[in-house]
């Protein structure tokens, strides 16, 4: 029983995995963050350009 406690409290397979895991939730976060800036800024954008558009039609 003393030989399993110690091999329990060696092993690390699980520790690998649950870094991926926190790595891999950290990527899709950055990812969904910067995927709203750019949409915003990607709206912006159009209604700036869809204003000079239509300002230079209507003259």
């Amino acid at each position: 029983m003393i030989n399993f406690i110690k091999n329990f409290r060696n092993d690390e397979d699980g520790a690998v995995t649950v870094d991926w895991v926190v790595l891999t939730a950290a990527v899709v976060g950055l990812a969904i963050a910067a995927y709203g800036t750019i949409e915003t800024q990607t709206n912006l954008l159009i209604g700036d350009a869809a204003t000079s558009v239509g300002a230079e039609v209507g003259k």
